[in-house]
């Protein structure tokens, strides 16, 4: 169907990934136009500079602050919300930090306790990866909370 509605895209389109190709048909449909179009687009020059700041909390800190909110969604039920998408269990967006750990307890690979554990550590390990991320993005513009109240401030 792409072929058909956008030939430009279907040229020159990324036609082995099926995520973007409907992602392009959906858009020729909605706009009638290709996607392409907006694809090699110069960005326009604003009038404005933009900063970005990174809120660096001590590790421990963050740490901590990622046990108690793994522990507050048990609380809140996940491991319920989990159960009722358990036939579901095998579909990519469900294949995430807390949903695969409380899959995995469910159907009897481990316990809540371990369930919990995992949760905590993978979400450490993602955090780590996304200040990673940070710095190569953003470089040094890392500021402790108390350092960004008083910029706010100011």
């Amino acid at each position: 169907e792409i072929k058909l509605i956008d030939p430009l895209f279907a040229i020159k389109g990324e036609m082995q990934n099926p995520h973007r190709m409907i992602r392009a048909l959906v858009f020729k449909l909605s706009t009638n136009e290709s996607i392409l179009k907006y694809k090699h687009q110069q960005p326009k020059p604003r009038p404005f500079e933009i900063k970005y700041y990174v809120i660096d909390l001590p590790r421990e800190e963050l740490y901590h602050r990622i046990n108690q909110r793994v522990l507050g969604m048990i609380e809140e039920g996940l491991v319920s919300e989990v159960n009722n998408l358990l036939p579901f269990a095998h579909l990519k967006p469900l294949q995430t930090i807390g949903y695969q750990e409380i899959f995995d307890h469910l159907e009897g690979h481990h316990t809540l306790e371990k369930a919990i554990g995992l949760i905590q550590q993978n979400t450490r390990h993602y955090a780590k990866r996304q200040m990673t991320w940070f710095k190569k993005l953003y470089g040094n513009n890392f500021y402790s909370t108390d350092t960004i109240l008083q910029m706010i401030k100011q």
